[in-house]
């Protein structure tokens, strides 16, 4: 996960299990209507967003089947079939998640895959520069927590822009709504609060999960991380927007400087 394309296609197949469970999705494996039967062994794909496939189909699963499943992230799941589908992926089988998955289980893979990443979704060594947002308010706290962003690896950035977009998605279905026919439809009760603070430690983490302080946070971390993830998931499309402007500023200076970077940009378009 902490790894960019480029450097993961370096790698020959084989050489790491682990490194199959950070494939990148492909278009074609999303459909759902693709043939179903034994499961079968997956390349690593280089395609222009960089987020592992382990966590593009965590999320489209709940999106699909569990936006509207209460407490989703906070009821109890099967630790057998979480390791289950955890061993499925480390070594890169095709796997299916469908209706007859269960959700919980689901959500339990997500979160143990973003707590055990080798490097956490934001690097270590931005912690302390993301909490120190956490005392800035308004246009400015946005613009620095904006700036930092850019400052990510691709394949973090991209992972961090599909996992906060859907973080929103969940919580625009935490309170209960009617549908077209007057039905009640239940919230799941996963407010952008409650998310922020089940998602906040396995994102910002300040040491390496098992090393001696690993999980030990003061209150004032505790807080600054929860109110920094509900800043990132309530903003997350502005954030991620790079304004025109800011565009053809940086443009202009690699025209001066790397003329060689902007035929790279042109030819990836």
């Amino acid at each position: 996960g902490a790894m960019s394309v480029d450097s993961i296609t370096d790698l020959s197949d084989n050489a790491s299990k682990l490194l199959e469970a950070l494939q990148l999705s492909h278009p074609h494996e999303l459909d759902p209507r693709r043939i179903l039967g034994k499961k079968k062994m997956l390349s690593l794909n280089p395609i222009t967003c960089q987020v592992p496939r382990i966590v593009d189909r965590c999320c489209t699963h709940i999106e699909t089947h569990g936006l509207q499943t209460v407490g989703i992230f906070r009821v109890g799941s099967s630790k057998k079939r979480v390791q289950q589908l955890r061993e499925e992926f480390d070594q890169g089988l095709d796997v299916f998640l469908d209706e007859h998955q269960s959700v919980h289980d689901v959500a339990a893979l997500l979160k143990e895959f973003l707590r055990d990443m080798p490097d956490s979704l934001i690097p270590r060594e931005l912690y302390g520069a993301f909490l120190s947002t956490a005392t800035m308010e308004g246009p400015a706290q946005l613009d620095a927590l904006q700036l930092l962003l850019f400052l990510l690896p691709p394949c973090h950035s991209d992972t961090l822009h599909r996992l906060l977009r859907f973080l929103g998605e969940v919580a625009r279905h935490a309170e209960r709504s009617w549908d077209a026919d007057g039905r009640e439809v239940p919230g799941n009760k996963m407010t952008v609060s409650n998310l922020a603070t089940v998602f906040g430690p396995n994102i910002l983490q300040k040491e390496k999960p098992g090393e001696k302080d690993a999980g030990a946070l003061n209150f004032e971390d505790s807080a600054a991380i929860i109110l920094v993830l509900q800043r990132l998931i309530e903003h997350h499309q502005a954030l991620f927007m790079v304004s025109p402007e800011m565009q053809c500023d940086i443009l202009r200076r690699l025209f001066q400087t790397d003329p060689d970077v902007i035929d790279y940009l042109l030819r990836r378009k």
